[in-house]
Protein backbone atom coordinates (compact mmCIF):
# COMPACT_ATOMS: atom_id res chain seq x y z
CA UNK A 1 0.00 0.00 0.00
CA UNK A 2 1.54 2.77 -0.94
CA UNK A 3 2.32 5.74 1.81
CA UNK A 4 2.06 9.73 2.35
CA UNK A 5 5.39 10.80 3.13
CA UNK A 6 6.23 14.36 1.67
CA UNK A 7 9.76 15.10 2.63
CA UNK A 8 11.33 13.08 -0.02
CA UNK A 9 15.06 14.30 0.48
CA UNK A 10 15.50 12.13 3.34
CA UNK A 11 14.26 9.13 1.72
CA UNK A 12 17.14 8.44 -0.40
CA UNK A 13 17.73 5.06 -0.09
CA UNK A 14 16.15 2.40 -1.98
CA UNK A 15 15.30 0.35 1.42
CA UNK A 16 14.21 3.88 3.49
CA UNK A 17 11.81 4.37 0.29
CA UNK A 18 10.59 0.64 0.60
CA UNK A 19 9.54 1.49 4.43
CA UNK A 20 7.93 4.32 3.80
CA UNK A 21 5.73 3.02 0.49
CA UNK A 22 4.35 -0.11 1.65
CA UNK A 23 2.47 -1.03 5.32
CA UNK A 24 3.77 -4.33 5.60
CA UNK A 25 2.15 -4.68 9.05
CA UNK A 26 -1.34 -3.97 7.04
CA UNK A 27 -0.12 -6.70 4.49
CA UNK A 28 -0.05 -9.12 6.98
CA UNK A 29 -2.94 -8.61 8.45
CA UNK A 30 -5.39 -8.50 5.27
CA UNK A 31 -3.28 -12.05 3.95
CA UNK A 32 -4.18 -13.72 7.77
CA UNK A 33 -7.51 -12.78 7.36
CA UNK A 34 -8.24 -13.95 4.23
CA UNK A 35 -6.17 -16.85 4.37
CA UNK A 36 -8.11 -18.08 7.89
CA UNK A 37 -11.97 -17.28 5.73
CA UNK A 38 -11.00 -18.22 2.28
CA UNK A 39 -7.79 -19.88 1.47
CA UNK A 40 -6.80 -22.44 3.84
CA UNK A 41 -10.76 -23.94 4.66
CA UNK A 42 -11.14 -23.84 0.28
CA UNK A 43 -7.70 -25.50 -0.28
CA UNK A 44 -8.85 -28.09 2.19
CA UNK A 45 -12.11 -28.74 0.53
CA UNK A 46 -10.66 -28.75 -3.26
CA UNK A 47 -8.07 -31.66 -1.60
CA UNK A 48 -10.61 -33.41 0.05
CA UNK A 49 -12.44 -33.92 -3.28
CA UNK A 50 -9.93 -33.94 -5.66
CA UNK A 51 -8.74 -37.15 -2.78
CA UNK A 52 -12.64 -38.12 -3.18
CA UNK A 53 -12.80 -38.73 -6.89
CA UNK A 54 -9.16 -39.67 -7.75
CA UNK A 55 -9.70 -43.45 -7.92
CA UNK A 56 -12.99 -43.07 -10.33
CA UNK A 57 -13.03 -42.95 -14.32
CA UNK A 58 -14.12 -38.93 -13.93
CA UNK A 59 -11.82 -36.96 -11.85
CA UNK A 60 -12.51 -33.50 -9.85
CA UNK A 61 -9.72 -31.03 -11.36
CA UNK A 62 -9.28 -27.56 -10.91
CA UNK A 63 -6.69 -24.73 -12.03
CA UNK A 64 -4.62 -21.54 -10.28
CA UNK A 65 -3.77 -18.66 -11.42
CA UNK A 66 -1.51 -17.36 -8.54
CA UNK A 67 0.76 -13.91 -9.06
CA UNK A 68 4.15 -13.63 -7.93
CA UNK A 69 3.44 -11.48 -5.46
CA UNK A 70 0.51 -13.86 -3.28
CA UNK A 71 3.47 -16.51 -3.46
CA UNK A 72 5.78 -13.85 -2.02
CA UNK A 73 3.49 -12.66 0.30
CA UNK A 74 2.27 -16.38 1.64
CA UNK A 75 5.60 -17.26 2.15
CA UNK A 76 6.44 -15.00 4.22
CA UNK A 77 3.26 -14.52 6.36
CA UNK A 78 1.83 -17.99 5.56
CA UNK A 79 3.94 -20.02 5.34
CA UNK A 80 1.38 -23.03 6.10
CA UNK A 81 -0.54 -21.90 2.95
CA UNK A 82 1.98 -22.01 0.80
CA UNK A 83 2.54 -25.61 1.23
CA UNK A 84 -1.18 -26.54 0.76
CA UNK A 85 -0.75 -25.28 -2.38
CA UNK A 86 2.08 -27.30 -2.96
CA UNK A 87 -0.10 -30.79 -2.07
CA UNK A 88 -2.35 -29.78 -4.47
CA UNK A 89 0.05 -29.77 -7.15
CA UNK A 90 0.94 -33.30 -6.29
CA UNK A 91 -2.20 -34.58 -6.52
CA UNK A 92 -1.68 -34.44 -10.74
CA UNK A 93 -5.53 -32.69 -10.48
CA UNK A 94 -4.69 -29.52 -10.48
CA UNK A 95 -3.01 -26.90 -13.24
CA UNK A 96 -1.17 -23.71 -12.49
CA UNK A 97 -1.46 -20.78 -14.90
CA UNK A 98 0.92 -18.05 -15.91
CA UNK A 99 0.42 -14.33 -15.17
CA UNK A 100 2.49 -11.24 -14.71
CA UNK A 101 4.56 -11.75 -11.39
CA UNK A 102 3.43 -7.89 -9.88
CA UNK A 103 -0.33 -8.52 -11.22
CA UNK A 104 0.31 -5.81 -13.47
CA UNK A 105 -0.88 -3.47 -16.68
CA UNK A 106 2.08 -4.01 -18.38
CA UNK A 107 0.71 -6.00 -21.36
CA UNK A 108 -0.63 -2.03 -22.47
CA UNK A 109 3.25 -1.45 -22.52
CA UNK A 110 5.16 -1.75 -26.02
CA UNK A 111 4.21 -1.99 -29.49
CA UNK A 112 3.90 -4.82 -32.08
CA UNK A 113 4.18 -7.91 -29.95
CA UNK A 114 7.19 -6.85 -28.06
CA UNK A 115 6.60 -5.79 -24.37
CA UNK A 116 9.67 -6.23 -22.48
CA UNK A 117 8.23 -5.42 -19.14
CA UNK A 118 5.66 -7.75 -19.30
CA UNK A 119 7.48 -10.66 -20.59
CA UNK A 120 9.96 -10.17 -17.90
CA UNK A 121 7.08 -10.29 -15.45
CA UNK A 122 5.49 -13.58 -17.05
CA UNK A 123 9.07 -15.02 -17.49
CA UNK A 124 9.85 -14.62 -13.64
CA UNK A 125 6.03 -15.78 -12.52
CA UNK A 126 6.85 -18.79 -14.84
CA UNK A 127 10.18 -19.82 -13.24
CA UNK A 128 8.49 -18.95 -9.89
CA UNK A 129 5.44 -21.03 -10.53
CA UNK A 130 8.05 -24.29 -12.06
CA UNK A 131 10.32 -23.27 -8.90
CA UNK A 132 7.65 -23.78 -6.14
CA UNK A 133 5.19 -26.25 -7.85
CA UNK A 134 7.70 -27.90 -10.37
CA UNK A 135 5.04 -27.10 -12.86
CA UNK A 136 5.89 -25.32 -16.18
CA UNK A 137 2.88 -23.43 -17.04
CA UNK A 138 1.54 -23.68 -20.59
CA UNK A 139 -1.34 -21.71 -20.34
CA UNK A 140 -1.56 -18.32 -19.64
CA UNK A 141 -4.32 -15.75 -17.83
CA UNK A 142 -3.69 -11.78 -18.21
CA UNK A 143 -4.09 -9.88 -15.29
CA UNK A 144 -8.02 -9.36 -14.98
CA UNK A 145 -8.46 -11.19 -18.23
CA UNK A 146 -7.05 -8.27 -20.54
CA UNK A 147 -6.84 -9.72 -23.95
CA UNK A 148 -6.25 -8.25 -27.13
CA UNK A 149 -5.21 -9.67 -30.71
CA UNK A 150 -1.42 -8.03 -29.99
CA UNK A 151 -1.50 -9.47 -26.21
CA UNK A 152 -2.73 -12.99 -27.31
CA UNK A 153 0.35 -12.49 -30.03
CA UNK A 154 3.03 -11.73 -27.60
CA UNK A 155 1.78 -14.54 -25.10
CA UNK A 156 2.15 -16.98 -27.79
CA UNK A 157 5.51 -16.35 -28.72
CA UNK A 158 6.81 -16.74 -25.08
CA UNK A 159 5.86 -20.62 -26.11
CA UNK A 160 2.34 -20.30 -24.65
CA UNK A 161 -0.34 -22.55 -26.01
CA UNK A 162 -3.37 -20.87 -24.65
CA UNK A 163 -4.88 -17.72 -23.23
CA UNK A 164 -7.81 -17.29 -20.94
CA UNK A 165 -10.30 -14.30 -22.13
CA UNK A 166 -14.06 -12.91 -21.29
CA UNK A 167 -16.86 -14.21 -23.53
CA UNK A 168 -18.51 -11.09 -23.54
CA UNK A 169 -21.64 -11.10 -26.29
CA UNK A 170 -19.60 -8.77 -29.09
CA UNK A 171 -16.99 -10.77 -29.82
CA UNK A 172 -19.05 -13.40 -30.17
CA UNK A 173 -21.62 -12.65 -32.96
CA UNK A 174 -23.99 -14.99 -34.48
CA UNK A 175 -24.24 -18.61 -33.16
CA UNK A 176 -21.16 -18.97 -31.65
CA UNK A 177 -20.86 -18.86 -27.55
CA UNK A 178 -18.50 -19.45 -24.85
CA UNK A 179 -18.64 -22.91 -24.48
CA UNK A 180 -15.93 -23.86 -27.30
CA UNK A 181 -12.37 -23.08 -28.19
CA UNK A 182 -11.25 -20.02 -30.44
CA UNK A 183 -8.22 -19.25 -31.69
CA UNK A 184 -6.72 -15.71 -32.64
CA UNK A 185 -5.86 -14.68 -36.59
CA UNK A 186 -2.71 -15.99 -37.93
CA UNK A 187 -1.96 -17.40 -34.45
CA UNK A 188 -1.96 -21.45 -33.06
CA UNK A 189 -3.32 -19.91 -29.54
CA UNK A 190 -5.91 -21.48 -28.61
CA UNK A 191 -8.89 -19.00 -26.57
CA UNK A 192 -10.81 -20.10 -23.51
CA UNK A 193 -13.75 -17.70 -22.96
CA UNK A 194 -15.16 -17.34 -19.84
CA UNK A 195 -19.20 -18.57 -19.32
CA UNK A 196 -19.56 -14.89 -17.34
CA UNK A 197 -22.84 -15.58 -16.55
CA UNK A 198 -22.71 -18.49 -14.71
CA UNK A 199 -19.20 -17.85 -13.29
CA UNK A 200 -21.15 -15.06 -11.69
CA UNK A 201 -23.65 -17.06 -10.69
CA UNK A 202 -21.65 -18.36 -8.15
CA UNK A 203 -19.05 -15.31 -7.31
CA UNK A 204 -21.50 -12.29 -7.40
CA UNK A 205 -25.37 -13.88 -6.81
CA UNK A 206 -25.19 -17.21 -5.00
CA UNK A 207 -25.99 -15.39 -2.06
CA UNK A 208 -28.58 -13.07 -3.27
CA UNK A 209 -32.29 -13.11 -2.69
CA UNK A 210 -33.42 -10.83 -5.21
CA UNK A 211 -31.80 -13.31 -7.56
CA UNK A 212 -34.05 -15.20 -9.69
CA UNK A 213 -31.77 -18.48 -9.30
CA UNK A 214 -31.91 -17.99 -5.68
CA UNK A 215 -31.14 -20.21 -3.49
CA UNK A 216 -28.17 -21.21 -5.67
CA UNK A 217 -27.75 -25.36 -4.84
CA UNK A 218 -25.56 -27.58 -6.06
CA UNK A 219 -28.23 -29.82 -7.73
CA UNK A 220 -29.86 -26.59 -9.97
CA UNK A 221 -26.45 -25.50 -10.60
CA UNK A 222 -25.70 -28.93 -12.10
CA UNK A 223 -28.69 -28.71 -14.01
CA UNK A 224 -27.72 -24.96 -15.48
CA UNK A 225 -24.46 -26.53 -16.80
CA UNK A 226 -26.00 -29.74 -17.69
CA UNK A 227 -27.98 -27.84 -20.21
CA UNK A 228 -25.33 -25.52 -22.31
CA UNK A 229 -25.02 -27.15 -25.24
CA UNK A 230 -21.11 -26.61 -25.99
CA UNK A 231 -17.83 -28.25 -25.51
CA UNK A 232 -16.79 -26.62 -23.17
CA UNK A 233 -17.97 -24.04 -19.80
CA UNK A 234 -15.25 -21.83 -18.25
CA UNK A 235 -16.13 -20.88 -14.73
CA UNK A 236 -13.16 -18.47 -13.81
CA UNK A 237 -13.79 -16.60 -10.54
CA UNK A 238 -11.65 -14.95 -7.68
CA UNK A 239 -10.98 -17.90 -4.95
CA UNK A 240 -12.03 -14.86 -2.26
CA UNK A 241 -15.30 -15.91 -3.56
CA UNK A 242 -15.18 -18.73 -0.99
CA UNK A 243 -15.40 -17.59 2.12
CA UNK A 244 -14.69 -13.78 1.57
CA UNK A 245 -17.10 -11.93 -1.05
CA UNK A 246 -19.57 -15.21 -0.37
CA UNK A 247 -19.26 -15.78 4.01
CA UNK A 248 -19.07 -19.09 5.46
CA UNK A 249 -22.47 -18.97 6.45
CA UNK A 250 -24.16 -18.55 3.26
CA UNK A 251 -23.64 -21.63 2.60
CA UNK A 252 -21.06 -21.36 -0.38
CA UNK A 253 -18.43 -24.43 1.18
CA UNK A 254 -21.35 -26.85 1.64
CA UNK A 255 -22.26 -26.29 -2.02
CA UNK A 256 -18.57 -26.39 -3.13
CA UNK A 257 -18.33 -29.62 -1.49
CA UNK A 258 -21.61 -30.90 -2.76
CA UNK A 259 -20.96 -29.89 -6.92
CA UNK A 260 -18.54 -31.80 -7.95
CA UNK A 261 -20.58 -34.71 -7.03
CA UNK A 262 -23.72 -33.42 -9.11
CA UNK A 263 -21.64 -32.72 -11.73
CA UNK A 264 -19.75 -35.75 -12.25
CA UNK A 265 -22.68 -38.15 -11.82
CA UNK A 266 -24.26 -36.87 -15.09
CA UNK A 267 -23.20 -38.65 -18.34
CA UNK A 268 -21.84 -36.40 -20.38
CA UNK A 269 -20.44 -33.89 -18.12
CA UNK A 270 -17.12 -34.16 -16.29
CA UNK A 271 -13.76 -31.64 -15.42
CA UNK A 272 -10.90 -30.84 -17.26
CA UNK A 273 -8.12 -28.16 -17.19
CA UNK A 274 -7.31 -25.61 -19.53
CA UNK A 275 -4.51 -27.44 -21.13
CA UNK A 276 -6.38 -30.27 -21.22
CA UNK A 277 -9.65 -28.87 -23.21
CA UNK A 278 -7.32 -26.97 -25.34
CA UNK A 279 -5.94 -30.14 -26.71
CA UNK A 280 -9.16 -31.88 -26.56
CA UNK A 281 -11.69 -29.59 -28.60
CA UNK A 282 -10.70 -28.05 -31.94
CA UNK A 283 -10.93 -24.13 -32.53
CA UNK A 284 -14.34 -23.17 -33.59
CA UNK A 285 -13.26 -20.15 -35.87
CA UNK A 286 -11.28 -16.91 -34.40
CA UNK A 287 -11.90 -14.10 -32.16
CA UNK A 288 -11.01 -10.66 -33.36
CA UNK A 289 -10.22 -7.77 -30.71
CA UNK A 290 -7.98 -4.81 -31.75
CA UNK A 291 -6.19 -2.97 -28.99
CA UNK A 292 -8.39 -0.03 -29.00
CA UNK A 293 -10.95 -2.52 -27.93
CA UNK A 294 -9.26 -4.38 -25.31
CA UNK A 295 -11.71 -6.37 -22.90
CA UNK A 296 -11.23 -7.76 -19.33
CA UNK A 297 -13.75 -9.61 -16.58
CA UNK A 298 -14.34 -6.43 -14.64
CA UNK A 299 -17.93 -4.43 -14.16
CA UNK A 300 -20.62 -3.79 -16.80
CA UNK A 301 -18.82 -2.51 -19.54
CA UNK A 302 -16.08 -5.53 -19.22
CA UNK A 303 -13.12 -3.16 -20.92
CA UNK A 304 -10.06 -1.95 -18.98
CA UNK A 305 -11.95 1.46 -17.86
CA UNK A 306 -11.76 -0.50 -13.93
CA UNK A 307 -8.05 0.52 -14.23
CA UNK A 308 -7.46 3.34 -16.97
CA UNK A 309 -11.17 5.05 -17.20
CA UNK A 310 -10.52 8.47 -15.53
CA UNK A 311 -7.92 11.24 -15.77
CA UNK A 312 -5.99 10.41 -12.78
CA UNK A 313 -5.43 6.65 -13.87
CA UNK A 314 -4.23 7.52 -17.02
CA UNK A 315 -1.81 9.97 -15.37
CA UNK A 316 -0.52 7.72 -12.73
CA UNK A 317 0.09 4.76 -15.57
CA UNK A 318 2.07 7.31 -17.95
CA UNK A 319 4.26 8.38 -15.09
CA UNK A 320 5.07 5.06 -13.72
CA UNK A 321 5.73 3.72 -17.37
CA UNK A 322 7.79 7.21 -17.53
CA UNK A 323 10.03 6.74 -14.32
CA UNK A 324 10.44 3.37 -14.90
CA UNK A 325 13.11 4.33 -17.30
CA UNK A 326 15.30 6.14 -14.58
CA UNK A 327 14.41 2.92 -12.50
CA UNK A 328 15.91 0.72 -15.29
CA UNK A 329 18.73 2.32 -15.60
CA UNK A 330 20.21 1.79 -12.25
CA UNK A 331 19.86 -1.99 -12.30
CA UNK A 332 19.43 -1.48 -8.53
CA UNK A 333 17.10 -5.08 -7.78
CA UNK A 334 15.50 -2.99 -5.04
CA UNK A 335 14.52 0.33 -6.84
CA UNK A 336 12.96 -1.93 -9.59
CA UNK A 337 10.69 -4.36 -6.88
CA UNK A 338 9.15 -1.00 -5.56
CA UNK A 339 8.90 -0.01 -9.13
CA UNK A 340 7.20 -3.17 -9.83
CA UNK A 341 4.71 -3.58 -6.54
CA UNK A 342 3.62 0.08 -7.93
CA UNK A 343 2.65 -1.63 -10.97
CA UNK A 344 -0.33 -4.03 -9.08
CA UNK A 345 -2.90 -3.28 -10.68
CA UNK A 346 -5.07 -2.56 -7.32
CA UNK A 347 -3.38 0.37 -6.88
CA UNK A 348 -5.56 1.58 -10.18
CA UNK A 349 -8.35 0.49 -9.28
CA UNK A 350 -8.54 2.33 -6.13
CA UNK A 351 -8.70 5.29 -7.96
CA UNK A 352 -11.89 4.24 -9.71
CA UNK A 353 -14.41 6.64 -9.88
CA UNK A 354 -17.42 4.83 -11.91
CA UNK A 355 -21.10 4.71 -10.74
CA UNK A 356 -23.74 2.46 -10.80
CA UNK A 357 -23.53 -0.88 -9.12
CA UNK A 358 -19.32 -0.85 -9.79
CA UNK A 359 -19.10 1.25 -7.34
CA UNK A 360 -19.26 -0.35 -4.02
CA UNK A 361 -17.40 -3.05 -5.50
CA UNK A 362 -13.98 -0.53 -6.07
CA UNK A 363 -14.89 0.72 -2.41
CA UNK A 364 -15.32 -2.69 -0.68
CA UNK A 365 -11.26 -3.38 -2.14
CA UNK A 366 -9.78 0.32 -1.18
CA UNK A 367 -8.04 1.09 2.16
CA UNK A 368 -8.31 4.90 1.34
CA UNK A 369 -11.53 6.72 1.84
CA UNK A 370 -11.52 7.97 -1.14
CA UNK A 371 -10.13 7.70 -5.40
CA UNK A 372 -8.75 11.39 -4.79
CA UNK A 373 -6.85 9.85 -1.71
CA UNK A 374 -5.52 7.17 -3.62
CA UNK A 375 -4.26 9.43 -6.46
CA UNK A 376 -2.40 11.18 -3.87
CA UNK A 377 -0.83 8.46 -2.46
CA UNK A 378 0.40 7.32 -5.79
CA UNK A 379 1.42 9.90 -7.15
CA UNK A 380 3.69 10.91 -3.92
CA UNK A 381 4.67 7.35 -4.13
CA UNK A 382 6.06 7.85 -8.08
CA UNK A 383 7.41 10.93 -7.00
CA UNK A 384 9.60 9.48 -3.76
CA UNK A 385 10.70 6.70 -6.57
CA UNK A 386 12.38 8.97 -9.01
CA UNK A 387 14.10 10.97 -6.60
CA UNK A 388 15.82 8.00 -5.29
CA UNK A 389 16.39 6.43 -8.18
CA UNK A 390 18.00 9.82 -9.84
CA UNK A 391 20.38 9.74 -6.94
CA UNK A 392 20.88 6.31 -7.47
CA UNK A 393 22.02 6.90 -10.62
CA UNK A 394 24.11 10.29 -9.74
CA UNK A 395 25.91 7.98 -7.12
CA UNK A 396 26.39 5.66 -9.98
CA UNK A 397 27.85 7.85 -12.26
CA UNK A 398 30.12 9.67 -9.33
CA UNK A 399 31.34 6.16 -8.87
CA UNK A 400 32.37 4.99 -12.08
CA UNK A 401 34.45 8.95 -12.63
CA UNK A 402 36.05 8.01 -9.35
CA UNK A 403 37.23 4.87 -10.40
CA UNK A 404 38.25 6.07 -13.46
CA UNK A 405 40.17 8.57 -11.45
CA UNK A 406 41.73 6.30 -9.57
CA UNK A 407 42.96 4.37 -12.22
CA UNK A 408 44.68 7.05 -14.10
CA UNK A 409 46.27 8.52 -10.83
CA UNK A 410 47.99 5.09 -10.07
CA UNK A 411 49.25 5.09 -13.84
CA UNK A 412 53.22 5.75 -14.13
CA UNK A 413 54.72 6.68 -17.43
Amino acid sequence: MPGHLINVSNINTAKKLENSLFDEKKNKEVIKKVATKCYFPANNLMLEQIDLYKSQKKKFKIAYSLSGVFLDTIERHEPDLLESFKQLAKTGCVEFLNETYYHSLSSFWGEGIKREEFEDQVRMNREAVKSLFGYDAKVFRNTELLFNNMIAKTVEKMGYIGMLSEGIEWILDGWRSPEHVYGVKDSNLGILLRHYKLSDDMSYRFSARWFSGWPVTAEKYAHWLSKCPGETINLFMDYETFGEHQWEDTGIFDFLKQLPYEVLKTEHMDFATPTEVIKRYPKRGNIDVSVYDTISWADLERDPSAWLGNDMQRFVFRELERVGDFVRATKDASLMSIWRNLQTSDHLYYMCTKNWGDGDVHKYFSPYGTPQEAFEGMVKSISQLEFVAKKTLENQKNHRLLSKFTDLSSFKI
